[in-house]
C-alpha cells in the first residue's frame, strides 16, 4: 500500500509518496491585480503573469487551520495532480497538525480524510514528531532532543524524549515568518515606497536579504555610516514583471554611488531593516509583544523537564521551519544560549540540509518503521469507532 506524507503547513504544503522526493508547494489560493475573477490555487502561482498585488487565500489563521472551503481546494488540487494521482483506496496518508490542536478542527480533519477523500488509513501528528523521529534515526544513540520549529505563523520549542513529546515543556512564541514579512512591509512603506499590497514580492525582499546579526549594535553603527563603510547597505531591484521577472540585490561594486544604475529600474535601499527584522524572533519586545526571546523561551523549556536529562536537550537542539535558513540565525541563537546555560554543560545547535523538509523527511522514515501499522487508524476502524479511535491512537 502507498503511503502520502503530507507536512501541511500554514504557508507551505509538502507532499510526497514515501518512496519518492518531496515536493513544497504553496497551501493557499491567489488572485491577482490583473485578473480579480480567477482564482488560482497552490502551484498554479507560476502562471500568473504579474504577481504584483497578490492577494492571499489562507486556510489557516493564527497557526489554525480554520478555512476548510480553500483547504479542500488545495487538496483536490494536490491529490489530482499527475504527480501524485491518489488512489484513496490504496493509500495510507501521514499528515500533519499544529501542537494542542482544537479537537473540533481534529474531528473536522478525520471527517474529510476518512469519509470525502475515503483515504484507507491515517496517521495525524505533528511535525515536531516528525523531526524528532528523523533526528533519532540518524543519531540512534541518542534519546532527547528538542526540535525548534520556526515556521510561517509561530515558533514552537518541543522537546522529545524517546520520540513522545514532553508538553510540559513545549513553548511557543508568537513570532513566524508571517509576522517578519509584514514588518518589513511596514518598515519599508514607511520609509520609502508604499508596499503594504505586495506581500509576495516583500516575502521574497526578505528571504534575499535578511540575515540574523551576530554584534546588534554593532550592525547598527555601521548602517549608519556613510558610503563604502557602510557594508550593511544594500540595494535591491524589484521585478517589474516584464524585464525582470525576480528581484535581486545589486553587486557591492556596482552599488555604491557609481551613478550606473539602468533607467526605469525600481530601487529599495535597505540598510538596518536587514537584521531589524529577524532580530524580533530573539527580541519580541521590539515590537511590543511581551514575550520571551527564542533563546531565554528555549532555557524555560529545559528548565521544566526532570534535572537529569537537561544535559541531553541542550545538547540535541534541531532547528526546522523557514525562518531557521536566515544566515547567521543557527550561530547567534548557539551563543546567546550558551551564555544562558550553566558553563560546564554543552550546547550543540544542528541546522539541517533542508530545515523546511525535515519533518517530511521524518514522515517517510516513520511509514517505514516496523510499528507503523500499529500507528495508523484504518478506514473500518473509523466507521466502526468514529473520532474516539482517532483521539485514542493520535496521543499528541
Amino acid at each position: 500500500m502507498a503511503t502520502l506524507v503530507l507536512d501541511n503547513g500554514a504557508n507551505t504544503a509538502k507532499i510526497g509518496y514515501s518512496q519518492e522526493r518531496v515536493s513544497v508547494i504553496p497551501n493557499c489560493q491567489f488572485r491577482s491585480k490583473t485578473s480579480r475573477l480567477k482564482t488560482f490555487t497552490a502551484n498554479q502561482l507560476d502562471e500568473i503573469k504579474d504577481p504584483s498585488g497578490l492577494f492571499y487565500i489562507l486556510p489557516f489563521q493564527k497557526g489554525y487551520l480554520v478555512n476548510w472551503d480553500v483547504q479542500r481546494k488545495v487538496w483536490d488540487h494536490l491529490f489530482g495532480k499527475e504527480k501524485f494521482k491518489v488512489d484513496f483506496a490504496d493509500t495510507s496518508i501521514i499528515i500533519t497538525e499544529p501542537y494542542f490542536n482544537f479537537s473540533t478542527i481534529q474531528e473536522s480533519m478525520n471527517e474529510i480524510l476518512f469519509e470525502e477523500y475515503q483515504f484507507q488509513s491515517a496517521l495525524r501528528t505533528n511535525p515536531g514528531s516528525l523531526s524528532a523521529h528523523h533526528y533519532f534515526h540518524t543519531r540512534p544513540s541518542e534519546l532527547c532532543c528538542l526540535v525548534v520549529d520556526s515556521g510561517f505563523s509561530f515558533t514552537h520549542i518541543a522537546p522529545y524524549c524517546r520520540s513522545r513529546a514532553m508538553k510540559e515543556g513545549i513553548r511557543r512564541i508568537n513570532v513566524g515568518g508571517k509576522l517578519l514579512t509584514n514588518h518589513l512591509k511596514e518598515i519599508i512603506s514607511y520609509r520609502q515606497l508604499h508596499v503594504m499590497d505586495e506581500t509576495h514580492v516583500i516575502n521574497q525582499v526578505k528571504e534575499d536579504v535578511c540575515y540574523v546579526s551576530q554584534q546588534f549594535y554593532k550592525d547598527m553603527e555601521i548602517a549608519q555610516m556613510k558610503g563604502e563603510e557602510n557594508t550593511v547597505m544594500k540595494d535591491y531591484v524589484l521585478p517589474d514583471f516584464s524585464t525582470i521577472k525576480k528581484g535581486f540585490c545589486k553587486p557591492q561594486e556596482e552599488m555604491l554611488f557609481s551613478g550606473k544604475y539602468k533607467t526605469g529600474e525600481q530601487i529599495l535601499r535597505l540598510a538596518n531593516e536587514r537584521f531589524a527584522v529577524p532580530e524580533m524572533l530573539f527580541h519580541p519586545s521590539d515590537i511590543g509583544l511581551q514575550e520571551m526571546g527564542l533563546p531565554e523561551a528555549i532555557a524555560d523549556s529545559v528548565q521544566a523537564l526532570p534535572q537529569e536529562m537537561q544535559p541531553h536537550f541542550y545538547q540535541n537542539i534541531v532547528l526546522t521551519g523557514g525562518n531557521t535558513l536566515f544566515p547567521g540565525f543557527r550561530q547567534r541563537l548557539e551563543a546567546e544560549l550558551r551564555s544562558l546555560v550553566p558553563a560546564h554543560l554543552p550546547v550543540s545547535v544542528l541546522l539541517p540540509d533542508s530545515p523546511i523538509t525535515y519533518s517530511w523527511e521524518g514522515g517517510k522514515l516513520l511509514s517505514n518503521h516496523p510499528d507503523y501499522d500499529e500507528m495508523l487508524v484504518t478506514r473500518e476502524e473509523y466507521e466502526e469507532n468514529g473520532h474516539f479511535i482517532c483521539e485514542e491512537k493520535f496521543d499528541i
